[in-house]
């Protein structure tokens, strides 16, 4: 099984910091945001992971290397254009032959063996994709589920607060089948005028396949300067 993390995103919200310094490579604790994530798909015994990075984001690779250090194997896929997080998951396809994990770069989640659980979860219930969840404070900046038991029905990309079907939001750790490119292949820009990986999600559910999600106990998106000082307050702490 392949891990991909998409690293692509410009961290506009990130400002100034990632003017000198991609997102990505922000410290939590005492390592960048993306060995966090690193270290979760190893922990899930997943060490070929590929790595989407833009044009401009090489220090990711001069920081990460091979992966060697880390015990991984890192490939690395150029994103020519930000078109968003379903083109740049849609650019490991020619590497991707089965299951595949996904998780977002910016991504912050405890328990770490949560990438381990999700997939047992997936394979146990002979999905076709699997999100992990969790309660969300804000549904304007986060993937929105509606849900019947563990079944997802429905996913809103940043819906306005009343338009939420819920609180239940996507924590941005997915298991997939290679049949989610086709999802994305159907889809049309969305929010922000990009190919949101919500909305090929909804695609799956429109098109009868098997979506699911699992509750993770933490999580942080770690897009804003506030956010990236609270979850280091928390590690530290």
């Amino acid at each position: 099984m392949k891990g991909v993390i998409p690293a692509a995103g410009e961290g506009k919200r990130l400002k100034p910091y990632t003017n000198a310094v991609p997102k990505e490579l922000l410290l939590v604790g005492d390592k960048p945001i993306i060995e966090h994530v690193i270290e979760g798909l190893k922990i899930a015994g997943i060490k070929d992971i590929i790595v989407v990075i833009s044009r401009g984001k090489y220090a990711i690779i001069d920081y990460l290397g091979s992966g060697s250090s880390l015990g991984v194997k890192l490939t690395y896929v150029i994103q020519e254009k930000r078109e968003g997080l379903a083109k740049a998951v849609e650019c490991a396809k020619h590497l991707i032959n089965d299951t595949f994990v996904v998780v977002n770069a910016d991504n912050f989640f405890y328990p770490k063996d949560a990438i381990r659980d999700l997939i047992s979860f997936h394979l146990e219930q002979e999905a076709d994709a699997t999100i992990a969840a969790f309660e969300a404070e804000d549904v304007t900046r986060h993937g929105i589920i509606a849900a019947e038991g563990n079944r997802v029905i429905d996913i809103v990309e940043k819906p306005k607060p009343g338009e939420a079907p819920s609180k239940l939001g996507d924590a941005g750790i997915h298991v997939f089948e290679p049949v989610i490119f086709e999802a994305i292949s159907r889809i049309k820009p969305g929010v922000g005028n990009e190919y949101q990986l919500t909305d090929a999600i909804k695609m799956l559910v429109e098109m009868g396949r098997k979506v699911i999600f699992r509750k993770i106990d933490f999580h942080v998106d770690v897009g804003t300067i506030r956010d990236w000082r609270k979850v280091n307050e928390i590690v530290w702490r």
